[in-house]
């Protein structure tokens, strides 16, 4: 049920990212989301690992907000190039 709970959270912390990150997304819509949904992973993973937080916390959440924005970011600079 985590995973799920992660994939959910990471849709909607896809639409946060987007909606905090303006301009012009490469990928879309589809991208953006599954761009979430990897942030979400990571800033779950990463922060229970480490000791930060536990699942379901509100740290967790915006970790994964921060997470999800700088994938973002990274993702647009790296197509950008092309």
């Amino acid at each position: 049920m985590t995973i799920l709970w992660t994939i959910l959270i990471g849709f909607i912390i896809g639409f946060v990212a987007k909606f905090l990150t303006p301009g012009r997304d490469p990928g879309g819509f589809i991208i953006t989301v599954l761009i979430g949904i990897a942030g979400s992973f990571i800033a779950s993973y990463v922060g229970a690992a480490m000791g930060w937080y536990r699942n379901g916390e509100t740290a967790g959440f915006i970790a994964a907000v921060l997470g999800s924005i700088v994938l973002l970011l990274l993702y647009r600079m790296l197509t950008s190039r092309r």
